[in-house]
């Protein structure tokens, strides 16, 4: 479980527990059933992840929204979106293997998660990853109810594919941008768990990536 889980959820128990000590036993049920909600709502489940070539794997657990090319700049860039319900896990991972190149935090709106605008108007931090030659961009995007954004590393981290880098709390998005060669292993309206589905497959020169097998407290 994410600690997040265990302050909200034992300030809940005790206020819950105190209010119908003072009170009646009556009232300490509603903040005993929040407590238990936060508690169940950080969780934080084991992942196998895929050691498939090229694989990169979903960042986070919900549901795929959008699968569609877009242009950056002067290129053709694949997308792939996925919104996060307040009954999703909200733990975030790394979809590759390498290195962190960049971070952007951007502060904006809080658009309902499904809007199409919520990608370039919300409160919103952007991740750039480099490994095996690739360079894959994640989006955290905060959501109608996302009122916070949490990430753990820094610009020049080594990371491993499925490997937790943070979480954003209550309902919102995760965006992956890909070059437009990557072969798309989803579709709108399938649903994916963080670290562990494949949304795509990047084109791969030499070896295979290997386990990149994350250390214990990265991917596990």
């Amino acid at each position: 479980m994410v600690r997040d889980g265990y302050y909200y959820g034992f300030a809940l128990i005790a206020a819950g527990v105190l209010l119908g000590w003072l009170t009646r036993p009556v009232w300490a049920v509603i903040p005993l059933l929040l407590a238990f909600f936060f508690l169940w709502f950080f969780r934080d489940p084991e992942r196998v992840i895929p050691t498939d070539a090229g694989a990169v794997v979903s960042p986070a657990d919900g549901k795929v929204t959008d699968v569609s090319t877009m242009m950056v700049g002067n290129e053709k860039q694949l997308r792939l979106s996925i919104f996060l319900s307040v009954f999703d896990v909200h733990v975030n991972r790394v979809p590759i293997s390498g290195v962190i190149r960049d971070i952007h935090y951007q502060r904006g709106k809080f658009l309902d998660a499904r809007s199409p605008d919520c990608a370039d108007l919300n409160e919103q931090n952007i991740v750039t990853v480099e490994g095996q030659g690739q360079r894959v961009v994640f989006k955290q995007i905060a959501g109608l109810l996302a009122r916070r954004i949490v990430f753990d590393l820094k610009v020049g981290d080594r990371v491993g594919r499925g490997q937790r880098i943070g979480l954003i709390k209550f309902g919102s998005r995760c965006d992956v941008v890909l070059e437009a060669s990557a072969r798309p292993n989803v579709k709108v309206g399938d649903r994916v768990k963080g670290g562990a589905s494949v949304l795509a497959y990047l084109p791969q020169q030499g070896t295979p990536l290997e386990a990149e097998s994350v250390s214990a407290e990265g991917a596990r």
